[in-house]
């Protein structure tokens, strides 16, 4: 009753990375940010959005939803941040409604955030959203994305960890 001893679901082993949009996939390199561009926060991809629904790039635990910037941790310790557009800090959270919260396990796919990116674009923000791996040197070996249009939830490559 309540949910008081509630189990939660156990944290999957998943290296695939997942479309968090639908849209296209870029380099991380060109996004016009140079903080993301050269790759200060870590290795990782972008993608110019077209769709509103954000999706978990990774299956993991939720540390982390402010609005526009979203934490997760998958089993194998590698970090992940999904940070939704330029500059959107300054929007107070308004356009971004979460859909988990802090603590929640998520499966590749699972839906975290819708995102009005009308109300981004008419505050002259970018809608580029930037896909990292905050523990790069520390955890990541390598990993491969498709730089295609993309759906989101479809597989889009892999992340291995040291």
């Amino acid at each position: 009753m309540f949910g008081i001893g509630k189990k939660k679901a156990p944290l999957v082993e998943d290296t695939k990375l997942y479309a968090p949009l639908d849209g296209q996939t870029i380099e991380l390199s060109s996004v016009s940010d140079p903080v993301f561009a050269k790759k200060m926060m870590g290795e990782g991809f972008a993608i110019t959005p077209t769709g509103s629904q954000v999706v978990a790039p990774v299956a993991a635990e939720v540390t982390m939803i402010e609005g526009h910037v979203i934490g997760l941790k998958r089993a194998d310790g590698l970090e992940v941040l999904v940070h939704l557009g330029l500059d959107t800090v300054t929007l107070n959270g308004a356009p971004f409604k979460s859909l988990v919260k802090a603590g929640d396990i998520v499966e590749g796919g699972t839906p975290l955030v819708t995102v009005d990116w009308a109300a981004v674009q008419a505050a002259g923000l970018e809608t580029t959203t930037m896909i990292i791996f905050t523990n790069t040197n520390e955890v990541l070996a390598d990993f491969d994305v498709k730089y295609q249009t993309v759906t989101a939830g479809e597989t889009i490559g892999n992340a291995n960890v040291k």
